[in-house]
């Protein structure tokens, strides 16, 4: 009996050493991404070796997005391959052209960097994209064309869709 703690007792110790050796080398840590874990809402999609997550207009807030609105575009982009890749443009017939910005709504010319392994975030307070002068309506839950270029990978076309607006619940009459 004693022999098997001794043996259950080794394994334990060299699975923490092999957990502790994992963290030391980046796995593990905060920045590891596991892809499996996507359950965000939005489009998703592939091209090459880079996924595509959450892709989506941003939602409309008092009402629907107008005719003549620039409207911000949001989207996850992580690179499973092995040499980096660039987002180097974006396009919808929904819009006069589409725009990448930085988290002041800056243009940015040159494209935005995708390193192997690395989740990128082009969300909300960061770089994104902005969709400029929208050509009708646009409701939460509407879909539109949109492609998306990229240096490397090349150029994949699929439906992006409206964010439905949240609301908060207004108080009950009765309650």
């Amino acid at each position: 009996m004693t022999a098997l703690f001794a043996v259950r007792r080794r394994c334990a110790l060299a699975a923490s050493a092999l957990v502790l050796a994992m963290t030391a080398n980046g796995c593990g840590g905060d920045d590891e991404f596991s892809l499996p874990d996507w359950e965000a809402p939005g489009q998703n999609g592939r091209v090459g070796d880079l996924m595509i997550r959450y892709a989506h207009v941003a939602e409309p807030k008092d009402e629907p997005w107008q005719s003549g609105d620039d409207v911000p575009a949001y989207v996850w982009l992580y690179n499973k391959g092995d040499k980096a890749d660039k987002l180097v443009g974006a396009e919808t017939p929904a819009a006069a052209s589409v725009d990448l910005v930085d988290a002041d709504g800056k243009v940015l010319t040159g494209g935005v960097e995708l390193p192997v392994g690395r989740l990128v975030q082009l969300e909300p307070g960061k770089t994104h994209l902005v969709l400029r002068d929208v050509n009708r309506q646009i409701r939460g839950g509407d879909f539109m064309e949109f492609t998306m270029r990229f240096e490397k990978a090349g150029t994949t076309t699929f439906n992006i869709q409206a964010q439905v607006p949240t609301y908060e619940e207004s108080p009950s009459p009765t309650g």
